[in-house]
């Protein structure tokens, strides 16, 4: 009765804040706890069904070094940046097992780890991607690549399938007057390995889609094995630049977004990936298919994420320049927060540097510090 009273003095508001309000307080407290308990699970489930990477987790800033053997003074110059990790070019007779073995012994005793051993003559093999004269010798030349780079301990490596270069035109300008590389549809060449590739027809006649794409499955089917039994994750660099055709050459598979969900079906590997280079990402724009952050997002929820080339251009083709990283058409803190979002656990570097006052180290140590800052403030949005 006095209860009743009680509660009768009381205005329905009020009855409604002191009684029903906490309860339902309480039940969105459990809806929320419960919400968190399912996406964590969700989380965890999708972590759980990724593949296993035989490196440890974070976000890991990488340095490329001159190669093929880096001075005492630039692993120092590593060090000074507050990086952990380099990666090394290599070619002819620098490209074997003992010169690996030995790199990364001294990386190692610099206090540094080695993220990639690269190998240029394995690299953009247009004897590979179009099927000319010596594919097989080629194909038998990446593998011994790898078999020498897991015999080593090393255990990534980029690798690109373009059949006719990098293609660039006249050096260009970007802020301060840097020089820097540029891209203009109207008169750029190609480039690779000291050859030349020229317009408009860079091997005699055009190449169908369906021939770039029964070579690729040609080669990836015999690396796959091999690269499995090594241990050593290929992480696959898109075309430079992502122009649907390129001298009689279709940029098909490593062009686009499709592409590369096509070509990592056909691999049907957990050692085969993406080396997202953000620039070229960036220079294909819509042609892409899918923006650079989708592209994380949707690679990154695979664990088919491995190396980051962290660099920005003016705008997509036809024409642009390349960039300082705060000085492209993108906000690169956007590619670095979506790294952190999805779990990335591989390296991030900067490449394709304009050219600053005070030479190579300038650009590069420039680099390193706005990427260090940007993986800071993504560390402490997401709980370090």
């Amino acid at each position: 009765m006095l209860r009743r009273m009680v509660v009768g003095a009381i205005a329905p508001a009020e009855i409604y804040s002191r009684i029903m309000k906490p309860q339902l307080e309480r039940r969105e407290f459990g809806k929320a706890v419960l919400g968190t308990a399912l996406s964590a699970a969700a989380l965890s489930a999708q972590q759980k069904s990724r593949p296993a990477h035989p490196w440890p987790p974070g976000i890991k800033i990488s340095v490329q070094m001159p190669g093929p053997d880096p001075s005492d003074e630039d692993l120092q110059f590593v060090n000074q940046l507050g990086a952990r990790y380099v990666n090394i070019p290599t070619s002819g007779e620098t490209a074997t097992y003992e010169h690996f073995a030995r790199l990364k012994y001294k990386v190692e005793s610099a206090g540094l780890l080695v993220w990639n051993i690269g190998n240029s003559d394995v690299h953009n093999m247009e004897e590979v991607t179009l099927n000319l004269p010596g594919r097989d010798k080629k194909i038998e030349d990446y593998k011994n690549f790898l078999r020498n780079l897991g015999r080593a301990g090393l255990q990534y490596t980029t690798y690109a399938h373009m059949g006719n270069g990098i293609w660039s035109s006249a050096p260009e300008t970007t802020r301060g007057g840097a020089r820097a590389r540029a891209f203009d549809l109207k008169n750029a060449t190609g480039h690779w390995q000291g050859k030349d590739f020229k317009g408009p027809l860079t091997h005699g006649r055009i190449f169908s889609e369906k021939e770039i794409w029964d070579n690729y499955e040609y080669f990836i089917r015999q690396v796959v094995p091999v690269a499995e039994e090594q241990g050593v994750f290929i992480g696959v660099h898109p075309d430079d630049p992502p122009v649907p055709m390129l001298g009689g050459v279709p940029r098909c598979i490593f062009g686009n977004f499709e592409g590369y969900k096509r070509a990592l079906e056909i691999a049907a590997s957990p050692n085969v990936g993406v080396c997202l280079c953000c620039g070229t990402w960036l220079e294909g724009g819509e042609l892409m298919g899918m923006d650079v952050v989708g592209a994380i997002r949707y690679f990154g929820r695979m664990g088919k994420l491995w190396k980051i080339h962290f660099r920005n251009v003016s705008s997509p083709i036809p024409h642009f320049v390349e960039a300082f990283v705060d000085n492209g058409y993108m906000e690169m803190w956007k590619i670095m927060r979506a790294l952190r979002e999805v779990g990335f656990d591989g390296a991030v570097i900067g490449d394709h540097f304009p050219e600053m006052v005070g030479g190579p180290h300038a650009s590069v140590a420039y680099t390193v510090g706005y990427m260090k800052a940007l993986l800071e403030r993504a560390n402490a949005e997401f709980g370090g």
